[in-house]
């Protein structure tokens, strides 16, 4: 019996036609076995790509984030890579300049023999030669101070005879007089003692700066033409009025 309602299409009325009457009709439960089976393999099948659309919208976003983080740590490692290289190149080219401007990296050392120079060396070499001229300009301050001395003695020996030679121009007669020869040397001995007095007290040998120093500063104090024409006019009359 069929149940009001139901369509004779309906498998499940096919399959109650096949055992009603208690009578099986294999036809009928093959086709109602194979329609119901494709039916449920559809709904499975619908219900299975319903699921699965956000789980591939999921994994698309995924892969999409790993392939960003990936560029973004190759970018990274050829950027260092990039600064790596020019930071050798840039040592390599500042060992290659030592070599070329410091002349004992250019001389053949015979320990080593023809291989090239380490970098140790290079720069042993670069020290050594940098201590040299330390040196080197050290001592030549010293020569340009002492000839900067000698070239002030000089200066100061060109005024005083300058000074001498104007002294005899503004008097030409004096010194025509006859006078002897002793008193000409006691005048000079007097002279040269007092000279001497003054030296003595003025010169410091504790040194050779200090000697050259105070040498210089006696010339110029006491060896004046004015000083030495006064000391001779003294020593000059004392000898006279002993005569």
């Amino acid at each position: 019996m069929t149940e009001p309602g139901a369509s004779p299409e309906d498998p499940w009325v096919k399959v109650e036609y096949a055992y009603s009457d208690n009578s099986l009709d294999p036809g009928i439960f093959v086709e109602s076995t194979r329609k119901g089976s494709v039916v449920s393999r559809a709904n499975s099948i619908g219900s299975t790509s319903a699921s699965s659309v956000p789980n591939t919208d999921d994994e698309d976003s995924d892969y999409h984030q790993e392939s960003y983080k990936e560029s973004y740590k190759d970018r990274r490692r050829r950027a260092h890579t990039q600064a790596e290289q020019k930071r050798r190149d840039a040592i390599k080219r500042g060992y290659d300049d030592l070599q070329t401007i410091v002349p004992t990296c250019q001389q053949q050392d015979f320990s080593i023999g023809s291989q090239k120079l380490s970098k140790a060396i290079v720069l042993q070499k670069t020290i050594d030669y940098i201590q040299f001229l330390h040196k080197e300009k050290k001592k030549q301050e010293e020569e340009v101070s002492t000839l900067r001395k000698d070239v002030m003695a000089l200066k100061i020996m060109k005024v005083n005879y300058e000074q001498i030679v104007k002294a005899h121009q503004d008097n030409p007669h004096e010194g025509e007089d006859q006078v002897s020869d002793q008193v000409k040397f006691n005048v000079f001995q007097g002279i040269m003692d007092s000279l001497f007095q003054s030296f003595n007290a003025s010169i410091s040998v504790a040194s050779f700066q200090e000697l050259s120093a105070c040498v210089f500063s006696w010339i110029e104090e006491h060896c004046k033409p004015q000083v030495i024409l006064r000391g001779s006019s003294r020593h000059s009359t004392v000898f006279n009025e002993s005569d």
